[in-house]
C-alpha cells in the first residue's frame, strides 16, 4: 500500500502539486481565522446559583436559602460536586457537572429546579438566579471611568455609577460574545425619603402609612378611548412622580382638612444611595469600574476586538469630561503567549533547517526536508479549525519540527545516498525516468522505517487524549495539534517528498556553476563532520562490543541512579506561567467596615504606585453588582498592572523580587495581611476548588466554633513548614452584629407580631423600596428609611418606635433584647458538609513534598474531634489525580509502542531490543530535570510520553539496516554491525539532532508562558541525548548477543549464554517500568514650535488620516478601472467519454476553456469607474476643505484665548496696584476694611480670569494638535488679535464651488453611469474551448468550441435597471436639496457678518476709546482720592466688559468669515 502511494505520487506530479496548492490556500485561511487564546480554559463545567438578600444574617442565609438550593441540585444528573458559600446577605451555590453534559443542558436543569426551590424560600429572602455563562477566562476586559482634570467637581461617585449602569453597560451588552457587564464601585442612585421618627410621632403617623402613600401616589393608568370627530381619542392618566417635588408633595393623610405631606414627615427628600457592600479604588482614589464577561466558548481575541470597537463608540456618547480607561485586557496576555509560541516555532524551525542542510550535505535536500515544516503546520491548522482546537500556548507550544520532519529526513537522506552511489558508478546524465526510479526505490526502502516511526509518534499521543479534568483540558489540545502535524508529515512523506525529490534532487549538469560549487562545499563539509564522528564512534563501538557485560551493567547502574533521583525529585501540578501582572489580596481585620477597607486600600495603592514598574493598581472590595465572587467587605482584590517594557524596571529585576520589595514596603500598614498571586490564576483556583490559594487544606465538621479553632491551629502548624507562604485560615467567625432578640411575652402584651417588628427594623435601617422614578429611560428606586442621624448606633435601634394596634407607640427595646453579639462571617460547604479551609501558596519548593510535610505535621500534632476530617485540594489534588491517570496512560503508551514495533519488525526479540531505548531515554530525561532544578510536573510527564515515542525511532532505523544487510548475505555479525552503524550514523544523528534543536528555543525561553513548556522540552532534550548515545552503543551490543544466540541455536549449542542476555534484558525492562510509575526612559523636554496658519494647514494636509483615506479611495477606484474588460475564467480539464463495452472511447488528454468573456460591457464599466475616480477626487476635496476649516477655526480660537490672557494680565497689573493702595490706606487708617476686602475680591476674580484663559488656550491647542497629527508642543504666531480680512477677497457669493455640493453633484453622475452598467448586462458573453483528444486509441485529434451566452430571462436585470434609474433620481434630488441648504446658509452668514461688522465698527470708533479713557481717568481719580472704591470698581468693570465684548465679537466675526469661505469653496 505504501509503495503504491509513493509510485502514484511520483508518476502524477501535477495532481500532487495541485493538492499542495490547495493545502497552502486552505491552511493559510485556517491559520488566519482560527480561534486564538493564551492558555486552555481549564474551568470545570459549573453553574453558579446566586441569591441576594441584603438584610439576612449568615445562618439565616444558610438555613433558608443555601440548604434548599443544595438539596434540590444534589439529585440532578451528571452532578459531580456541590460547593456553597453563605454570608451576610448573600448565598452562592456552585454546581459542578460532568464536562460531557455540555453548557446549556445543565443550566436548563438548574432553572427547572430553581422554579421549585423558589416556592420553598420564604418571601423576602431573595430570589435565586443563575450567574452568567462564563468561565475562569471570561473576565477578558476591565476598565474604569476616569474624570478629566477640570471636571472633578461635576461628577461624583454616584454620577459615575449612573453613567456606568445606564450608558456604558447598556451599549456594551449588545456586543457579540459579551454575556454580562459587571459593575463595581460608586453609589447606586436612589430617591431617598429620610423619615424623622419624632415628626411621625407628633403627627401620629406610621412609617407604613408613608410607604403606602408613596406607593399609591406613583402610577399611570389608561381609560381606553372615546370616539370623537371620526377619531379615537385615547385616555391616559399621568400619575407618575417625576421629581423630588412630586415626592415631597405626596399626601400621606389629612388632619382636620389639612393635608400632611411627605416633606412634613421627612428630614430630607433627596438623592440617596443603595447600601453598599463593595467599592472600587484606583491609584489611591475611589472610582467606578466595569468588567466585561465573555460568553463561554467564544474567541477572546475576537470579543476583545469587538469590545474595543464598541468602547470607541460609547466614548462619543459619554458626558464631556468622562473617559473610559482600560486597565486589564486579556489581549495583552494573548499577545505575549502568542509571541512566545511564534518565537519558539520560528527559532526552532530555523535551527532545524540549518542542522538539516549541514548534516545532509545537500542544500536542496535540506530545503526539501525543511519545506515539510510549514506544510505540516498548515495541515495541523486545517484540522484544528475543523475540530475546534484553539491556537494557544499549550496546543502549539509542544510542536517540535525536528520530530515532525523525521520521516522526510530518512527518505531524503536515502535519496541523496542513492544519487551519490549512482554518480560513483557512472557520470552519465541522469534523466527524469531514472530520477523517478531512484525516488521510488529510496522512498519505498526507507519509508517502512519512517512510516512506522512516525506512526509510533502519532500513536504515543493517543493516551494523552484520555487525560481528564484540568490536566486533560491543558494537554489534550497539545496532543491533537501534534498528532495533526505528524499526520500531515506522514501524508507528505508518502506523496510530496518523493515527488519533489524526484524533481529537484537531480544531479546538476554543470558542475562548474556557483550553485553546484556551493552545494559541493556543503557536501564536503558535511562528510568531514560525519567522518570525524565516525572516527570517534568506531573505537567506542569496538570497546562496547569487547566489554558487553560492562556496557549493559553501566546502563543498568545509570538507570538505577535515575530511578533514585526521580523518587526524590518532588512534584508539582503544572508550572506557573508568568501572566505579566500581579493579583494581591489584602486581608483586612475581619469584620472591618467598608470605609475602613477603602482607606486601607488607598494607603496600599499610594505606596505601591511609587514603584516605577507599576503602571496602575486597582482594588475591588467586597462584592460587585453580580456577586459571582462572594468576598466580604474586609477583603480587597487588587490588580497591580506592571510595565511590560523591562527597561523601565529599576527597583527589581524580576517579579518575585518586586513582590518581596512590595511586601516589605506595605508591611508598615497595621492589621492587614497580604496574599500575592496572578489574575487568571486567582480566578481559576477559586472556580476550580473554591479556594484562591495554590493548596487548600479543608477541614470538615459540624460545629462552626470548633472548625474555626482547629483551622487556626492548622494555620499555626503550617506556617512552620518551609515553602509555605501566604498561609491563611478562612475567616468564619467574628462578624460584629447588633442582635435583636424578641421578647414574646411582651410582644403578646402589646399585640405585635414578629413579622411587623422585622418589617420595621428592615425598613428603618436598610430601607424599603416604595416605588420607582423614571428619568427618561433611567429608572431609580424610591426608598423610605430613617434619616441618617437616627441610624447611628445601637441606641438608634433600641429607640426605634413601633406602632401598636391601639394607636400608641413604644420603643423597640420594650419588646426585644438588643445587644452586640458576634456571629458567623461565612459558612462554606462542600457536598452539603460544612467545612473550613486553610489556604497556602507554594514559595520556592515543589507542591508535592510541601504537602507531604504538612500532612506529617498535622497527623502528628493536630487532635481532631470524632467526625472531623481533613482533605487536601487545589493544585495538589490536581497533581494526585493527574499522576494516578498517568500511571494508567504511560503503560498504555508503552504497550502501544511495543505493539507497533512488533508489527514493523515481525520479531519479538528485536522489538524488545529497540524497546530498550525507552528506559535509556528516561535516564536523560530525569537527569535533565535534576540538573535544571525542576520538579516532576504534568508537563514533564507529557514530555516523557513524547520522548518514549521519539526515542525508539533511531533503534528502528538501525535494526532495519541490520536486517537489510543480513538479507543481502552479510553473515559476520560484527561486520554487519560496523557497516550498518557507519551507514546509518548520519540519519540517526540527523533525526536526533533535529528533534533536540527544535526543542532548544522552548527549553531556554524566558518569555511569557514559557514556564509551562520548559519542563517538557527539557525532558525531551535530555532523554534524546542519552537515548541516541546509548542506542548507538547498547543496541549493537544487544543485537550481537541475540544474533549470537540464534546462531548457537542453529548449531545446537548450550543456551546458557542466551539465558544471560535474556536476564539482562529483563533487568533493563523492569527498571524501565520503575521509571514509568527587566531603567525608566528619560523624559525629553522640548520647546514649543511656533507655526503660522499656512504651516498649520500644510501640516494637517500631510498628516490627517481622513485625507489619506480619501486618497486610498481614489487609488482603489483607479485600480478597479482595470477590471472593466474581463476575459473570464480559464479552465484546464481532462476526461473520457463514450467508454464501455470494452471500447476505448474518446479521451481528452488536456483541454482548455476560456469562459464568460465579457468585452461588450467594458465600455460602460470604464465610464462608471472614471466617474467613481472623479467622485473620489471630490471626496478628497471635501475632506481637505473640512480639514482646513477646522484648522483655521482652531488656530483662531487659540489667538482669541491669547488675547483674553493678555487682557487679563493687563487687568492683573491694574488691580494689583489697587489692592496694594487699599492695603496701605487700610494700614494707615485712611479707609475701612471693606475697601481692602473689595480690592482683594476683585483681584482674585482677575486671577480666575487668567487661569480660565490659560486653560482655554491649552484646550484649543489640543484640538489643533489633533488636526495636525502631532504630539509636540505648538505655538501660534503672537500678533495682536484682529479681524481676518476675508471679505475684501470675496469675488462672488456663488455656491457652485461648495465642496459638499460638488461631491453631491458627482454622486449624481456616478448614479447615471451605473444605469449604463446595468443595461450592459443585456449584452452577450463569449466562451471558447480547445482540446487534444485520443479517439479509439488513436491520437492527434483536436476539438474546438465557440459559444455565446445571452440573457434570455431578462426580467430580473430589467428590474435592476429600473432600480438604478431610481437611484439616479434620488441622487439628483439629494443634490438639489443640498444646494438649497447651502445657499440658505451662505445668505445667513452674509447677514450675520454684516451685523457683526457694524457692531465692531461701534466698538473700534467709540467704545474702546472710551473704555481706555475710563480706566486711566479712574486710576488717576482713585490715587487723588476724588472717587471712592465703589465708583472705581464700577467704572473699571464697565470698561472691562466693553473690552471683553470687543474680543468676543472679533472671534465671532472670524469664525463666521472662515465658515463663509468654506461654504463658497474658497479655503
Amino acid at each position: 500500500m505504501i509503495n503504491k502511494i509513493i509510485s502514484f505520487s511520483i508518476n502524477n506530479k501535477f495532481i500532487v502539486g495541485l493538492l499542495i496548492v490547495a493545502l497552502l490556500g486552505t491552511g493559510i485561511w485556517s491559520m488566519a481565522t482560527i480561534n486564538l487564546g493564551s492558555v486552555p480554559d481549564i474551568t470545570n463545567n459549573q453553574v453558579q446559583v446566586i441569591t441576594v438578600a441584603p438584610n439576612l444574617g449568615t445562618e439565616d442565609i444558610e438555613q433558608f436559602v443555601t440548604y434548599p438550593v443544595e438539596l434540590a441540585m444534589a439529585n440532578l444528573p451528571d452532578v459531580i460536586e456541590l460547593r456553597s458559600v453563605s454570608r451576610f446577605g448573600l448565598s452562592v451555590v456552585t454546581i459542578v457537572f460532568e464536562d460531557e453534559a455540555g453548557t446549556y443542558l445543565p443550566r436548563q436543569l438548574v432553572q427547572e429546579k430553581l422554579t421549585e426551590v423558589s416556592e420553598e424560600i420564604p418571601e423576602g429572602f431573595g430570589t435565586p438566579f443563575m450567574a452568567p455563562i462564563t468561565t475562569g477566562l471570561g473576565e477578558i476586559f476591565q476598565y474604569t471611568l476616569k474624570v478629566k482634570e477640570g471636571y472633578e467637581g461635576q461628577y461624583d461617585a454616584m454620577e459615575l455609577r449612573t453613567i456606568q449602569d445606564w450608558i456604558v453597560k447598556r451599549q456594551m451588552a449588545l456586543v457579540p460574545g459579551v454575556v454580562e457587564v459587571n459593575a463595581f464601585g460608586g453609589y447606586v442612585k436612589q430617591y431617598e425619603v429620610a423619615i424623622n421618627p419624632d415628626r411621625l410621632k407628633s403627627f401620629g403617623i406610621t412609617m407604613g402609612q408613608v410607604f403606602e402613600a408613596l406607593k399609591a401616589n406613583n402610577a399611570n393608568t389608561g381609560g381606553a378611548y372615546i370616539e370623537k370627530n371620526h377619531q379615537a381619542n385615547f385616555i391616559r392618566g399621568e400619575g407618575l412622580a417625576r421629581s423630588l417635588e412630586d415626592l415631597e408633595n405626596t399626601v400621606v393623610e389629612s388632619e382636620n382638612g389639612t393635608p400632611v405631606l411627605v416633606r412634613d414627615l421627612a428630614d430630607k427628600v433627596g438623592y440617596g444611595n443603595q447600601i453598599r457592600y463593595g467599592a472600587f479604588t484606583q491609584d489611591g482614589k475611589e472610582t467606578v469600574g466595569g468588567q466585561i464577561l465573555m460568553l463561554k466558548g467564544q474567541s477572546a481575541s475576537n470579543v476583545i476586538e469587538n469590545v474595543e470597537t464598541r468602547l470607541k463608540e460609547i466614548q462619543k456618547s459619554l458626558p464631556e469630561g468622562v473617559n473610559i480607561e482600560p486597565f486589564l485586557s486579556r489581549s495583552d496576555l494573548i499577545d505575549r503567549t502568542t509571541s512566545t509560541v511564534e518565537k519558539n516555532l520560528i527559532e526552532g524551525s530555523l535551527i532545524v533547517i540549518f542542522v538539516l542542510v549541514l548534516l545532509l550535505g545537500s542544500l536542496r535536500g535540506g530545503l526539501i526536508t525543511a519545506s515539510v515544516i510549514p506544510l505540516s503546520l498548515l495541515f495541523a491548522f486545517i484540522l484544528m479549525k475543523q475540530f475546534g482546537i484553539w491556537a494557544n500556548l499549550m496546543s502549539l507550544g509542544a510542536i517540535d519540527f525536528g520530530i515532525i520532519v523525521d520521516g522526510a529526513v530518512i527518505i531524503v537522506e536515502g535519496m541523496v545516498l542513492h544519487i551519490h552511489q549512482r554518480m560513483k558508478k557512472s557520470n552519465a546524465v541522469v534523466d527524469q525516468a531514472e530520477m523517478d526510479k531512484m525516488a521510488y526505490e529510496s522512498g519505498s526502502t526507507m519509508m517502512n522505517s519512517a512510516f512506522f516511526g512516525q506512526l509510533i509518534i502519532l500513536i504515543v499521543f493517543t493516551p494523552i487524549l484520555f487525560l481528564t479534568g484540568v490536566e486533560g483540558k491543558m494537554f489534550r489540545p497539545m496532543a491533537f495539534t501534534f498528532g495533526f502535524a505528524v499526520l500531515g508529515a506522514i501524508i507528505l512523506c508518502l506523496t510530496y517528498v518523493p515527488m519533489v525529490s524526484a524533481l529537484f534532487l537531480k544531479p546538476l549538469k554543470n558542475q562548474n556553476s556557483w550553485f553546484a560549487k556551493f552545494e559541493n562545499t556543503i557536501d564536503r563539509f558535511s562528510d568531514k563532520i560525519i567522518s570525524g564522528l565516525n572516527k570517534v564512534y568506531r573505537p567506542v563501538l569496538s570497546f562496547a562490543l569487547r566489554f558487553k557485560a560492562g556496557i549493559v551493567l553501566g546502563a543498568v547502574v545509570l538507570l538505577a541512579i535515575a530511578g533514585f533521583i526521580f523518587s526524590n525529585m518532588g512534584g508539582e501540578f503544572i508550572p506557573k506561567f508568568d501572566e505579566g501582572d500581579i493579583a494581591m489580596q489584602a486581608l483586612i481585620k475581619p469584620g472591618s467596615s467598608l470605609t475602613e477597607s477603602i482607606e486601607a486600600s488607598k494607603k496600599l495603592q499610594n505606596i505601591i504606585k511609587k514603584f516605577p514598574e507599576v503602571k496602575t493598581m486597582v482594588s475591588r472590595i467586597g462584592v460587585a453588582e453580580i456577586p459571582t465572587d462572594p468576598m466580604p467587605m474586609d477583603i480587597a482584590d487588587s490588580y497591580i498592572i506592571l510595565e511590560k517594557d523591562k527597561s523601565k524596571w529599576t527597583s527589581a529585576e524580576s517579579k518575585e523580587k518586586l513582590i518581596e520589595k512590595m511586601r516589605e514596603k506595605i508591611s508598615v500598614i497595621p492589621g492587614v495581611n497580604f496574599v500575592f498571586t496572578q489574575p487568571v490564576e486567582l480566578r481559576f483556583n477559586e472556580l476550580l476548588t473554591g479556594v484562591r490559594e495554590d493548596v487548600a487544606i479543608k477541614l470538615y465538621g459540624e460545629d462552626l466554633q470548633v472548625l474555626s479553632e482547629k483551622a487556626n491551629e492548622m494555620a499555626d502548624l503550617i506556617q512552620t513548614v518551609p515553602g509555605a507562604g501566604d498561609v491563611r485560615a478562612e475567616a468564619t467567625s467574628g462578624l460584629p452584629q447588633m442582635t435583636v432578640v424578641y421578647n414574646r411575652p411582651k410582644m403578646a402584651q402589646y399585640g405585635v407580631t414578629v413579622d411587623k417588628l422585622n418589617d420595621y427594623v428592615s425598613a428603618a435601617f436598610a430601607g424599603e423600596t416604595a416605588s420607582v422614578i423614571f428619568e427618561g429611560e433611567k429608572r431609580f428606586d424610591v426608598v423610605i428609611r430613617l434619616a441618617k442621624e437616627f441610624r447611628q448606633d445601637i441606641n438608634s435601634l433600641k429607640n426605634l418606635y413601633i406602632d401598636l394596634p391601639n394607636g400608641n407607640q413604644v420603643p423597640l427595646k420594650e419588646v426585644a433584647d438588643i445587644s452586640y453579639k458576634p456571629g458567623p462571617m461565612q459558612i462554606s460547604r462542600d457536598n452539603t458538609y460544612r467545612r473550613i479551609s486553610v489556604g497556602v501558596n507554594v514559595r520556592g519548593r515543589d507542591v508535592k513534598s510541601m504537602v507531604e510535610e504538612i500532612q506529617q505535621k498535622l497527623d502528628a500534632q493536630l487532635d481532631l474531634p470524632p467526625g472531623y476530617y481533613i482533605t487536601y485540594g487545589g493544585s495538589f489534588e490536581n497533581l494526585q489525580r493527574a499522576t494516578d491517570r498517568l500511571m494508567i496512560v504511560v503503560p498504555i503508551a508503552l504497550a502501544l509502542i511495543f505493539i507497533l514495533l512488533y508489527f514493523a519488525l515481525g520479531s519479538f526479540s528485536q522489538s524488545i531490543m529497540i524497546y530498550m531505548a525507552v528506559p535509556l531515554a528516561a535516564i536523560g530525561g530525569v537527569f535533565a530535570l535534576w540538573v535544571r532544578g525542576m520538579p516532576f510536573s504534568i508537563s514533564a510527564g507529557v514530555g516523557f510520553i513524547v520522548l518514549f515515542g521519539v526515542a525508539v525511532l533511531n533503534g528502528l532505523v538501525l535494526i532495519n539496516k541490520f536486517n537489510e544487510l543480513k538479507e543481502k548475505g552479510m553473515t559476520n555479525i560484527k561486520d554487519r554491525i560496523y557497516e550498518a552503524t557507519h551507514e546509518r550514523l548520519r540519519p540517526i544523528l540527523l533525526t536526533a539532532t533535529a528533534a533536540i534543536m527544535g526543542f532548544i528555543p522552548m527549553a531556554v525561553s524566558t518569555s511569557g508562558g514559557a514556564e509551562v513548556q520548559r519542563p517538557l522540552a527539557t525532558v525531551v532534550i535530555g532523554g534524546l541525548l542519552t537515548a541516541t548515545l546509548l542506542t548507538l552503543v547498547v543496541i549493537p551490543v544487544l543485537y550481537n548477543w541475540l544474533e549470537a544466540r540464534n546462531m548457537q541455536k542453529t548449531n545446537g549449542n548450550d543456551p546458557s549464554y542466551v539465558n544471560k542476555s535474556t536476564t539482562i534484558l529483563l533487568v533493563l525492562l523492569s527498571l524501565g517500568g520503575f521509571l514509568t510509575s527587566n531603567t525608566m526612559n528619560a523624559q525629553e523636554t522640548t520647546l514649543a514650535q511656533t507655526i503660522t496658519i499656512e504651516q498649520a494647514i500644510d501640516l494637517a494636509k500631510k498628516n490627517y488620516p481622513s485625507l489619506k483615506e480619501s486618497q486610498a479611495f481614489i487609488e482603489r477606484e483607479r485600480a478597479m478601472k482595470g477590471t472593466s474588460f474581463d476575459l473570464g475564467n480559464t479552465q484546464i480539464f481532462t476526461g473520457k467519454e463514450e467508454t464501455g463495452n470494452n471500447l476505448p472511447g474518446v479521451q481528452t488528454t488536456i483541454g482548455v476553456q476560456q469562459g464568460n468573456i465579457d468585452l461588450l460591457s467594458g465600455f460602460s464599466k470604464s465610464k462608471f469607474y472614471k466617474e467613481r475616480v472623479q467622485l473620489g477626487e471630490k471626496f478628497y476635496a471635501l475632506n481637505e476643505q473640512q480639514l482646513v476649516l477646522n484648522v483655521m477655526q482652531a488656530y483662531d480660537r487659540i489667538n482669541y484665548n491669547k488675547a483674553q490672557l493678555r487682557f487679563a494680565e493687563q487687568l492683573d497689573s491694574v488691580y494689583a496696584n489697587f489692592k496694594t493702595a487699599s492695603q496701605l490706606r487700610y494700614d494707615t487708617g485712611e479707609t475701612g476694611k471693606l475697601e481692602f476686602i473689595a480690592a482683594s475680591s476683585e483681584y482674585q476674580q482677575i486671577q480666575v480670569l487668567r487661569q480660565q484663559a490659560y486653560d482655554d488656550i491649552e484646550i484649543a491647542k489640543r484640538a489643533l494638535k489633533q488636526y495636525l497629527g502631532v504630539n509636540e508642543e505648538i505655538e501660534t504666531v503672537g500678533l495682536p488679535y484682529q479681524t481676518m480680512n476675508y471679505m475684501s477677497v470675496l469675488d462672488s457669493t456663488s455656491v457652485a464651488d461648495n465642496p459638499l455640493l460638488q461631491y453631491s453633484m458627482q454622486n449624481t453622475e456616478v448614479s447615471k453611469a451605473n444605469i449604463g452598467i446595468e443595461k450592459s448586462q443585456f449584452l452577450p458573453k463569449f466562451n471558447l474551448t480547445y482540446g487534444r483528444q485520443i479517439v479509439d486509441d488513436v491520437s492527434g485529434f483536436n476539438t474546438y468550441q465557440a459559444g455565446i451566452s445571452i440573457p434570455l430571462w431578462f426580467l430580473p436585470q430589467k428590474s435592476r435597471v429600473t432600480a438604478a434609474k431610481a437611484d439616479a433620481v434620488i441622487a439628483e434630488n439629494q443634490y438639489l436639496e443640498q444646494k438649497a441648504i447651502t445657499e440658505s446658509r451662505v445668505s445667513q452668514l452674509l447677514k450675520s457678518l454684516e451685523k457683526t461688522r457694524k457692531t465692531l465698527d461701534y466698538y473700534q470708533k467709540g467704545a474702546l476709546l472710551l473704555a481706555e479713557e475710563q480706566i486711566s481717568t479712574a486710576e488717576l481719580a482713585s490715587k487723588e482720592g476724588e472717587i471712592d472704591y465703589v465708583n472705581y470698581i464700577t467704572i473699571l468693570n464697565s470698561a472691562i466688559r466693553i473690552k471683553q465684548n470687543h474680543l468676543q465679537f472679533i472671534n465671532q466675526y472670524n469664525q463666521q468669515a472662515i465658515e463663509l469661505q468654506y461654504q463658497l469653496g474658497n479655503l
